[in-house]
């Protein structure tokens, strides 16, 4: 018997790209079209997001018919596993088709008691960020609500129970998707399923002041990440050629507005890049928009840097290994370097780095024996009380 094409941007897909999509309003809504009382919407909807039933047939709380109409609904889910890497720390990487053909790729962090699931928002990304695969072709398309949700859920089926955390800093530009980030969202965080905390979801952004409005006014619920990486314009331009010009402050300013509409976290996330945004001027401009805005300063340290796989044109060393600040040792109360196997190697924002040091705010001004750039950057935050993390 032949089948319908799967969700995920194909013709004639259910609403908001596929069944995972769908909030228990949108179930009960179908079930009632059905003929069928209002707990079957409740069985689906727990189905298919708590105990992970991508595949209508495998709900088995169903009546048969029920599951052949759903199956002749969506007869495949929005995505499909192509490869799960694994390291040895338990990080691991999902790499998933979509109906299109095309992939994205979730990542899944383990940290102590956490395990966080980073999720991709777009197919490729418009903003070009530098130091990050992810946007090296470009845009091709946003994902829908199911293609975002479905990570989440393939993730968690992996591991055989629930994530702490998700970050929305996979591939692509969260708030230039904000319709179908919501929905998801709130798929997530829907009492009758997952009942995910918005307290624990992380939407990271380099994009527009007017984006970080509409997701305040929204009222999600959950934290904000600012992708600065740089403290002016000029800089910022370069290392995020497709932020809108001259909007630095701007940004910084409304994620400001942000923390204080919603009582959420803010960070700034800064990527240290040397030569590029660790000059002592941008280290004191740093440090007055973070402390001026009362946010959390993120900074990324890293090691080493990997050969950049991006074009020439975006810096005038980007077919020379871009160092990160700081080469010297660290000190006896800085966490250790992790050098991250190769499958963890591209992780959130596709990073193109080895190692990465985390910062511990403890160990600032006193034990940090870094390189100078570092220093200067650390010195001047502390100074001025920001707060840093990692």
């Amino acid at each position: 018997m032949a089948r319908r094409p799967p969700a995920g941007g194909a013709t004639g897909a259910p609403p908001h790209g596929g069944l995972a999509g769908w909030l228990p309003a949108d179930w009960a809504a179908w079930f009632r079209a059905q003929g069928e009382p209002a707990f079957r919407a409740r069985q689906a909807f727990h189905a298919l997001t708590v105990e992970g039933r991508l595949d209508p047939r495998t709900v088995h709380t169903l009546p048969a018919a029920l599951r052949e109409r759903l199956w002749d609904l969506q007869p495949a889910p929005a995505t499909a596993v192509v490869e799960v890497q694994t390291s040895a720390d338990g990080t691991g990487k999902w790499l998933l088709a979509l109906a299109d053909g095309r992939r994205v790729e979730t990542v899944l962090i383990p940290e102590r008691s956490r395990r966080t699931v980073c999720v991709s928002t777009q197919v490729g990304c418009p903003m070009g960020c530098v130091f990050c695969a992810s946007g090296v072709g470009g845009l091709v398309r946003n994902l829908t609500p199911a293609e975002i949700v479905e990570q989440l859920i393939r993730v968690q089926a992996h591991l055989g129970g629930r994530a702490s955390h998700v970050v929305l800093m996979g591939m692509g530009e969260p708030l230039l998707n904000l319709d179908a980030v919501a929905q998801a969202i709130r798929v997530w965080t829907a009492p009758e399923g997952l009942a995910f905390s918005p307290r624990r979801i992380t939407v990271s952004t380099a994009a527009t002041p007017a984006g970080i409005e509409r997701l305040a006014a929204l009222r999600l619920g959950v934290q904000l990440a600012i992708s600065l990486h740089a403290p002016d314009d000029l800089a910022r331009g370069r290392l995020v050629p497709g932020s809108p010009a001259g909007r630095t402050a701007a940004l910084v300013a409304a994620g400001a507005r942000y923390a204080r509409a919603t009582g959420r976290d803010v960070t700034l996330e800064y990527v240290l890049i040397a030569g590029e945004n660790d000059a002592p001027e941008q280290a004191e401009a740093l440090a007055a928009l973070a402390s001026e805005g009362g946010l959390e300063l993120e900074l990324a340290v890293g090691l080493r840097r990997h050969e950049p796989t991006l074009p020439a044109s975006t810096l005038a060393r980007a077919r020379a290994p871009l160092p990160l600040a700081g080469e010297a040792s660290v000190g006896a109360h800085q966490r250790e370097a992790v050098e991250l196997p190769e499958v963890a190697a591209v992780a959130c924002e596709d990073l193109e780095a080895a190692e990465f040091e985390l910062v511990d705010v403890e160990a600032l001004g006193h034990h940090v024996e870094r390189g100078q750039a570092l220093r200067r950057i650390v010195h001047r935050l502390v100074a001025r009380g920001v707060a840093v993390c990692a």
